[in-house]
């Protein structure tokens, strides 16, 4: 009887281990269906945008197949939107994309207002320039006090650029007692709008800053490529959906690597990216004038990637910014950067192309 008991005793542990190991496989194969089903749910949609050059890391990603070949090492499979990169809050908000490139000055308020997406590498530097007309008497920063300037928009990273420069100069730069006021036109038609006495100065980006000290007779008031502070800050990163990071991170990851080495490849050829750009209709040009003029503007622009310069770009910008009002002074700058420019697993510092045999270095 004993010897009976004790087998019942023995089989019915042998199905309980049975049952469990079962169990745990199950769970297992639920957690990778899980994920599985995350990454393809949350596949990454980057935004595209033609005839925008400061985007060339986003062409040359598509055209050098660094997208392709980041998303086929992890089995995703990604998708490029072509749209308006100056309607990111919409797009984000409607899941239209959740991956993009943009000027860090432009994205600052819509994040802490709740835009939930996070940088996650710096990219380029230098993009912004801000003019007067010669023969105005507005012949440095501190001669716009009481003057007007024209910028593409209120949000646009120029005028938040401009404020932080002219508060550290004593500005006041908000509100009714604001030395300072700002006019909008189009972009393109800013240089105009200064030329005809409109507008005091103009805040501008490249091409149409390169373009306008071609054709008129400006002043440079301001370089951000130039300036002590600025210039070893980001004018534009990249960035992706909270909602991407949390279901979909190694998807996140590949992204950014693939636009790093693009940033690193620009860097390294600047004249080679604006002939790709134009060859593959990302620029336009009527000449092999705008090409080289393309690729002179690029190698003025740093594009070397970090993420720990990218992320002091930030910490700088949203300092000064809760200094100038333009930000919520009760948000806690630690914790708001731990959350809006994370560490992404896999994710190296930046890369440097090595021109001798074409390979990209870990930085």
């Amino acid at each position: 009887m004993k010897k009976a008991q004790k087998r019942l005793l023995k089989a019915i542990l042998s199905g309980v281990l049975a049952l469990s190991v079962l169990s745990g496989c199950n769970a297992e194969k639920k957690a990778e269906d899980t994920a599985s089903n995350n990454a393809e749910t949350f596949s990454v949609k980057i935004l595209n945008n033609k005839e925008s050059l400061c985007l060339a890391p986003v062409h040359i990603a598509i055209i050098n197949g660094y997208f392709d070949e980041e998303f086929n090492a992890i089995g995703q499979k990604y998708e490029i939107v072509t749209s308006n990169i100056d309607t990111v809050t919409e797009q984000i908000t409607s899941r239209n994309i959740n991956a993009g490139y943009g000027l860090t000055g432009t994205l600052m308020q819509p994040i802490s207002n709740g835009l939930p997406i996070a940088f996650v590498t710096g990219l380029h530097r230098g993009c912004t320039k801000f003019y007067s007309k010669n023969g105005s008497g507005i012949n440095s920063l501190e001669d716009l006090k009481g003057k007007t300037i024209g910028v593409a928009s209120l949000s646009d990273s120029a005028p938040i650029q401009l404020k932080r420069k002219l508060y550290s100069l004593g500005f006041t730069v908000n509100g009714k007692d604001a030395d300072i006021q700002f006019a909008t036109y189009g972009m393109t038609d800013l240089p105009i709008a200064l030329d005809n006495g409109a507008v005091d100065a103009i805040g501008i980006h490249d091409p149409v800053a390169y373009n306008a000290e071609k054709n008129y007779d400006f002043i440079k008031l301001l370089d951000i490529g130039e300036d002590e502070v600025f210039s070893q800050e980001y004018c534009c990163q990249a960035y992706v959906s909270q909602e991407l990071i949390d279901n979909n991170p190694e998807g996140a990851a590949a992204y950014t690597r693939a636009i790093q080495k693009a940033a690193a490849f620009v860097d390294a050829f600047p004249d080679k990216t604006a002939e790709l750009q134009v060859e593959n209709g990302y620029m336009p040009t009527e000449s092999d004038e705008d090409t080289k003029a393309y690729g002179e503007i690029l190698s003025r622009l740093n594009y070397e990637p970090s993420v720990s310069l990218g992320r002091e770009t930030f910490k700088a910008s949203f300092e000064d910014l809760q200094k100038t009002g333009d930000l919520d002074p009760n948000l806690k700058i630690d914790e708001f950067t731990a959350k809006v420019y994370p560490d992404l697993e896999g994710v190296p510092e930046g890369y440097v192309y090595n021109k001798d045999d074409q390979t990209f270095k870990e930085v």
